[in-house]
């Protein structure tokens, strides 16, 4: 793939990563991570605020009645609408998952467009040991094969908030080893990559999936050539992740997304 300079991205999501998680973790360098790109720590989740129905909306950029998954079990789409990756492969672009937690696959129709998939379940390593492994995964294949999108999935924070409870010691030290494979991989990254680290819902007590601010409300940051240093984004909703994502690869979005590009 060399002398392929073309933009890229990589897209991380903390699953039930909350906002405040990042001031309070113990390393002191994540609030920086943040802050030095165009950020939010009050971005909006659609509800309701499930780790399935978010991502369905972040790839398909549509509120969760209009793309059918309520849960995290999936339903084929009554009215389907070409997501993130569809779109990506009409265009031409090669896209790749990394992630540790199986309903995932579905965030994209078989045959819709992966020209690369690397997939381990939860329950075959434990929890931080895991995220480092598909980090590692995540970062080879990206040196070797030059996806136009990655998209990278951490899931030991929410396991860690169900476990013992949201902004619990444990959990927090999961959102701080989380920050450190955030690091790794940026570190390693090909200098054509845009970066964008977001959650998909945040939670409260031992639980998420309630209308109130805890577990509606999440990170984001872009950070890349695009993207302004130090701007806090005035709103941001999940579904303008993907609108976002086809701004900085020059595709055009499908007519039916609800979200815009924080770039225009």
């Amino acid at each position: 793939m060399e002398g392929d300079m073309s933009e890229k991205v990589l897209l991380i999501v903390v699953d039930g990563m909350r906002p405040d998680s990042i001031q309070v973790c113990g390393d002191p360098d994540f609030e920086s991570f943040f802050k030095s790109g165009t950020y939010t720590f009050s971005g909006k989740t659609v509800y309701p605020p499930v780790t399935l129905p978010a991502h369905m909306s972040l790839f398909h950029s549509v509120d969760p009645g209009r793309h059918g998954v309520y849960t995290n079990i999936y339903v084929p789409q009554n009215h389907p609408i070409a997501g993130l990756v569809e779109t990506l492969k009409a265009a031409g672009k090669k896209s790749a998952f990394f992630y540790t937690w199986e309903q995932l696959r579905d965030l994209c129709t078989p045959g819709g467009g992966l020209s690369c998939s690397w997939f381990m379940n939860q329950h075959s390593y434990p929890f931080p040991e895991l995220e480092h492994r598909v980090t590692d995964a995540a970062k080879e294949q990206i040196r070797d094969f030059r996806p136009d999108f990655a998209f990278l999935y951490l899931g030991g924070v929410d396991e860690f908030g169900h476990q013992y409870g949201w902004m619990s010691e444990e959990y927090l030290q999961d959102v701080k080893s989380s920050a450190a494979c955030i690091y790794d991989i940026c570190a390693s990254l090909p200098e054509e990559y845009s970066v964008i680290v977001t959650a998909d819902h945040g939670g409260h007590n031992r639980n998420h999936g309630d209308d109130v601010p805890e577990d509606m409300m999440i990170p984001a940051v872009f950070k890349g050539p695009r993207f302004s240093r130090g701007r806090e984004l005035a709103s941001f909703s999940i579904k303008d992740v993907a609108p976002t994502i086809l701004d900085i690869l020059d595709v055009a979005p499908n007519p039916e997304w609800e979200g815009r590009s924080i770039l225009r």
